[in-house]
């Protein structure tokens, strides 16, 4: 099928950008790299009268560390974050999540803004943000607000930034040393959304000990999930197949996903706790094989 009719704007600077969705409002969509729009539009499930193409503006389109972290433009694509040697070196969970997202073409014009902004729950993106309790920047009228995770993502494809509001820019900690990570998903064919993915970071005190552990799921809810109950109970503890054994089923216990055409929600229950315990222990590797070497 063919997209509805629509006036296309293609702006060069924010401001523009800005000043433009300020007086199109609700009549308007915005374009980034249009791997969830374009379909929505060409199936006639988007009527928008205004298009607001963000592509031409460069501004939005970096990788730079900044605050202990590492700041990413919302126009910056999927594969420059997944091609970068200074996200696999500060944030490998990020990494390894961006190389699961659909098929390299997809990548090459996917955003890192646009996925975040689209709140898919089965995406990737969403819930790296989720493990490592970043920030999306946004960008309106009224200024420029910072806003966390928990707050942004309301519900399915739903978030807390407001109709004149555009997400310019993520944010993401570096973790602290002696972190493993690990992204593991399972998907009916290659590309596919996940029905289940999970990032884990594992991180250990001095004395072997589990310091700090993130947990984050997507597919089991409307939004991206935190197994908090999982993470504390890991906290303290010496790493092994017993302890991780246990959070996986505690993960299982607690996320409440919805039953579909493409899995129950008891089989991603299952798949979450399996998915767990593996990522647990490839964390846990990836820190025992760095000191051993």
């Amino acid at each position: 099928m063919k997209p509805p009719r629509f006036t296309y704007h293609d702006p060069t600077q924010l401001p523009e950008a800005l000043e433009l969705l300020a007086q199109l409002g609700a009549d308007s969509k915005v374009l980034a790299g249009g791997q969830s729009l374009i379909p929505l539009l060409n199936m006639r499930m988007a009527h928008p009268e205004h298009l607001i193409d963000l592509n031409r503006i460069h501004e939005l389109a970096y990788l730079s560390e900044r605050d202990g972290g590492i700041a990413i433009g919302a126009m910056t694509r999927h594969r420059t974050v997944e091609r970068s040697t200074l996200i696999r070196k500060r944030l490998p969970l990020l990494a390894q999540a961006v190389g699961q997202i659909g098929h390299v073409q997809i990548r090459t014009r996917g955003t890192i803004g646009g996925s975040v902004a689209h709140a898919d729950p089965a995406a990737e993106l969403p819930a790296v943000l989720a493990a490592f309790d970043g920030h999306v920047t946004l960008t309106g009228p009224s200024g420029i607000r910072q806003v966390g995770p928990e707050d942004f993502f309301i519900t399915y494809l739903t978030t807390s930034a407001a109709p004149d509001e555009l997400l310019t820019e993520v944010w993401f900690p570096a973790p602290p040393p002696r972190t493993g990570q690990t992204w593991l998903e399972l998907a009916r064919r290659h590309g596919d959304y996940a029905l289940v993915g999970l990032g884990a970071s594992l991180t250990l005190a001095d004395d072997g000990t589990i310091a700090d552990t993130r947990l984050a799921l997507t597919g089991v809810g409307p939004t991206p999930v935190r197994a908090r109950s999982a993470e504390a109970r890991l906290r303290g503890e010496r790493p092994g197949a017993a302890v991780f054994g246990e959070a996986g089923r505690l993960v299982a216990q607690e996320v409440e996903p919805d039953s579909d055409i493409h899995a129950s929600a008891d089989y991603r229950r299952h798949v979450a706790g399996i998915l767990t315990l593996r990522a647990l222990e490839a964390a846990a590797q990836q820190l025992t094989g760095a000191a051993t070497a």
